[in-house]
């Protein structure tokens, strides 16, 4: 009976004026999945209309919620989950509600944080919310820079700039605040002019770290942009430059940003001669978690036989698809100690799956070497599970060798 004009007591015109689709339906099935419909059709103040108008949800998604209410089968899109998150909330049926945010978490990525933050603050879910500060805050650099970010509301992009654990250089952020403020002079008919873009991000200009770019970013970008005051620029580049500092309008103190965790997969460290060289062979590890985490980088062992240089390649992988790679240079002092090497960005790690870290390195061949590895390590709230890889080809698996470190951004460590 989904959609049929058979038996149907009531017809809803849904959509905008342009885009209307008629959709037929039965009362007593609405009213029995929804107290909001059965107020409409069976409550004291009910009407007695056949025809109903709902101008303000989708056709998509209001079919989608009355497919779940006849045929208890949710069927979910990319383009329309918002929609039907909002007609699912609009019509109190919580089940389909919470399979939308379900989604949208799983789906959710640094190019639609900050879109899908304003949309969970519109709709007060607070879990999702959560969800997308993780994502904003360890990839801000990305988040900020994406095409999504300029379509937040002036609510929401308060939040953003106020964010003290965002992990991303002051100059980014600024330069995200101007593109916001340009798309919303174009949302309202102005043209982009300075004084327009700073009347409409209003206070939340205040809420930029200004002091917290170095000399050479602020003079090259945020001075000559025509957004601040000329007393304003004065007062920074006193600030920069002078010893008697003057009083600003912008904060001074840097965001702290996340801190890094590490998962140190072995027990122990050994050299014996000539049991371990790279010899620019692969050396590969998988590893899962049960919570979403970003990756920064991995820890590696260096030269047991004095100091050394290292080119390396690092690398990360997911069901064979490559997600990030990095090739960048190491210097060893011969220690025992680890030497950490970055990602370009943090990668989302998602529970539940596998994922294939690789590093290959070209250098001192003679290295030290983790022993007594472990193959279920927990590092705060992320439990960790290590497999070895067929991609290794040097030796390094679960019990030892190379890649001794996972170094993430993680969930807060209570302390």
């Amino acid at each position: 009976m989904f959609n049929n004009h058979l038996m149907a007591d009531i017809i809803f015109s849904v959509g905008n004026p342009g885009h209307i689709q008629t959709i037929p339906a039965h009362k007593y099935v609405l009213a029995t999945g929804s107290s909001v419909f059965y107020a409409m059709f069976y409550g004291g103040l009910a009407e007695n209309k056949r025809d109903i108008e709902v101008p303000d949800v989708e056709p998509a998604a209001f079919l989608a919620l009355l497919r779940y209410m006849y045929c208890d089968e949710v069927q979910l899109e990319a383009d329309t989950v918002l929609a039907t998150l909002y007609v699912a909330k609009k019509y109190i049926v919580p089940h389909l509600a919470r399979a939308c945010v379900n989604y949208l978490e799983t789906s959710l990525t640094a190019k639609n944080a900050c879109l899908l933050l304003s949309q969970s603050r519109l709709f007060e879910e607070p879990d999702l919310m959560q969800r997308c500060w993780e994502v904003i805050d360890a990839q801000a650099e990305m988040a900020l820079r994406s095409d999504g970010f300029v379509d937040i509301d002036i609510h929401t992009l308060e939040s953003v700039l106020s964010r003290e654990t965002l992990n991303c250089k002051e100059i980014h952020i600024w330069d995200a605040a101007l593109r916001w403020a340009t798309a919303e002079c174009i949302r309202q008919e102005l043209e982009p002019s300075s004084a327009n873009r700073r009347r409409l991000l209003g206070s939340a200009l205040y809420l930029i770290r200004l002091p917290a770019m170095n000399l050479e970013e602020f003079a090259n970008s945020a001075a000559q942009t025509g957004i601040l005051t000329q007393q304003e620029t004065i007062d920074v580049f006193l600030h920069f430059t002078a010893s008697n500092k003057p009083q600003l309008c912008f904060p001074t103190k840097p965001r702290q940003g996340l801190k890094t965790q590490v998962c140190h997969r072995f027990q122990s460290c050994a050299y014996r001669s000539n049991q371990w060289r790279y010899r620019g062979r692969c050396d590969s590890i998988q590893f899962s978690v049960d919570k979403r985490i970003f990756v920064v980088g991995f820890g590696l062992y260096g030269s047991s036989s004095g100091a050394a240089d290292y080119n390396v390649r690092i690398e990360l992988k997911r069901l064979g698809c490559v997600l990030s790679e990095n090739s960048t240079k190491f210097f060893s002092d011969g220690s025992s100690s680890t030497f950490h090497v970055y990602f370009e960005n943090p990668i989302q790690i998602e529970p539940e799956c596998f994922y294939t870290a690789s590093v290959i390195l070209d250098g001192g061949e003679l290295s030290y070497f983790g022993q007594e590895g472990m193959s279920e390590i927990t590092v705060g709230n992320v439990n960790f599970q290590f497999q070895c890889s067929s991609e290794s080809t040097n030796g390094t698996g679960v019990q030892g060798g190379q890649i001794p470190e996972l170094i993430f951004y993680g969930p807060p460590v209570d302390d």
